[in-house]
């Protein structure tokens, strides 16, 4: 596993409740820094899409922000397309992937996550299989020559993608893993994610934990009157479902003692990012104060 200068675990926060309004520049992602100051977490995770621009007069302000609320950047999330069918546009996502890594090593990370891409109809697992590992290793190549660690996710759906990821499901996450070995690849784990996808979140989690750098922190339940093998599908996968909950990191299915205690076994000094406040920043501090307690608990003063 790739270690942290810390002696634990981190927490950061990404203001997954106003995405959509970030990436279509209704809100302004300074004053979102600002206030996230508040929210009791010791850093913030970006998005690309949320900075109207890569210049100085894009990136600078959000920079200056960071370092005057005293907050580190954990980690620029990215999605990358390596699976699309136009070569041509696969080039360009490469691309895109090299100019995320500069805009991570501006905002002062080492982390960088990205995706497989999207899995269009038609779309075989042989040829996603190609595709992905070859942008990954494209990427891989210029990642290392800035010192920069990319990060796969368990991932479900890029917010702004019509199709579902095309590594979605546990056994091509963990192919693309096996055919991609590298420093320089880890994986950013979401156990929400796993649950989506339909597998155990924690026994995937004993399954990459040697590669896990960063982690993505959310919760689910399922509403009331459902259960999840009814939201099952034929095909074993879980869509997102208006019965499957978003919530506050502690209330819902995970089982974050079992996390943490494998993380805590397992040394892991990575950021922890909260995925939530979808119903509203309250919820998101008692989120981050809930990890806190968790690391405090698994991770004793002193210890490492």
């Amino acid at each position: 596993m790739i270690a942290g200068a810390a002696s634990r675990p981190r927490v950061s926060v990404f203001p997954k409740c106003y995405f959509d309004r970030l990436c279509r520049g209704e809100m302004d992602y300074v004053q979102w820094i600002r206030s996230a100051a508040a929210l009791g977490g010791e850093g913030i995770e970006h998005y690309d899409g949320f900075f109207r621009s890569f210049d100085a007069a894009g990136v600078d302000p959000v920079v200056e922000a960071m370092a005057e609320t005293g907050q580190a950047t954990s980690m620029l999330c990215f999605s990358p397309d390596f699976t699309h069918d136009d070569a041509d546009e696969r080039a360009r996502q490469v691309e895109r992937q090299r100019r995320a890594i500069d805009l991570a090593v501006t905002l002062g990370t080492r982390y960088c996550r990205t995706l497989s891409g999207q899995k269009r109809p038609g779309l075989t697992r042989q040829e996603g299989m190609a595709r992905t590992v070859d942008g990954l290793r494209r990427s891989i190549e210029y990642a290392e020559r800035r010192d920069v660690v990319l990060c796969l996710e368990n991932h479900y759906k890029d917010g702004t993608w019509r199709y579902p990821e095309f590594a979605q499901p546990e056994d091509i996450f963990l192919e693309i893993l096996a055919r991609v070995e590298s420093p320089f690849l880890g994986v950013q784990y979401d156990p929400s994610n796993a649950l989506v996808g339909g597998y155990d979140p924690v026994r995937f989690l004993t399954r990459v934990l040697p590669r896990v750098v960063t982690m993505h922190a959310s919760d689910r339940y399922v509403a009331e009157g459902a259960t999840l093998d009814e939201l099952r599908q034929a095909d074993g996968t879980l869509g997102y479902s208006d019965q499957l909950k978003h919530g506050e990191i502690g209330k819902g299915v995970i089982d974050y003692d079992a996390i943490f205690r494998i993380l805590a076994d397992a040394r892991f000094t990575g950021w922890i990012s909260v995925e939530d406040g979808m119903n509203g920043l309250d919820e998101l501090r008692r989120s981050v104060a809930f990890l806190q307690r968790k690391r405090a608990e698994y991770y004793p003063a002193g210890s490492g």
